[in-house]
């Protein structure tokens, strides 16, 4: 009988492997109730292994975080890139919504702990929220310019724009009721964009 032999795993993909199981256990028991060898047992390999991907566990943290952030920027640009209606900013903010619920680990990660370790804080501040926060203003700008939005500070829309997925980010549960629907999903997110298009003072 043949033995078939799996191929080793690359360098990157068992890098890859540490940074999902410290996502999740990071997620579930925090950075302070992590220990290594829980890290190496979740990824299966040597603490040692560890070791010689990451100098310790902070840089784990790190950089788990930072990935999670980049991802988060990347999808917010795409779809900032498509938003062309009226009716975009709730599309967008329907799909943020959808996506912070199937990647709640990342998120929970992300905002959680950059609240404790003020160097996670500051990398992600000036690797990923500042790039963010200026394409954001850069689409408000070009929007604003073309009569799309009344003029304002553009720097101002942009953060409260951003600052409505921070919030949610912290937990599923944050703006919506535990085991909420499609539909209410759908719901919420359009009445966010509303609030954040109309405001909440009756017109005259």
């Amino acid at each position: 009988m043949r033995i078939l032999h799996q191929p080793p795993q690359s360098e990157t993909e068992t890098k890859q492997r540490i940074l999902d199981a410290a996502q999740r256990l990071f997620a579930s028991r925090g950075y302070n109730g992590t220990t290594t060898r829980d890290l190496a047992a979740k990824a299966g390999v040597a603490e040692g292994t560890l070791f010689r991907h990451f100098e310790n566990k902070k840089a784990i943290l790190v950089e788990v975080a930072t990935q999670g952030w980049v991802e988060l920027l990347t999808d917010l640009l795409t779809e900032l890139s498509e938003m062309g209606s009226y009716k975009a900013v709730a599309q967008v903010m329907r799909r943020r919504m959808m996506r912070m619920h199937e990647n709640a680990d990342m998120m929970r990660v992300c905002f959680m702990e950059a609240q404790f370790h003020p160097d996670l804080r500051d990398r992600i501040q000036s690797e990923v929220i500042a790039k963010m926060s200026d394409v954001a203003e850069a689409f408000f700008e070009t929007a604003m310019e073309r009569g799309i939005y009344r003029r304002t500070n553009p720097k101002v829309v942009a953060r409260v724009f951003l600052g409505m997925f921070a919030v949610a980010g912290f937990s599923d549960e944050t703006i919506m009721e535990p085991g909420a629907s499609l539909k209410d999903v759908q719901d919420m997110a359009e009445g966010i964009a509303d609030i954040f298009l109309n405001g909440v003072l009756a017109k005259d």
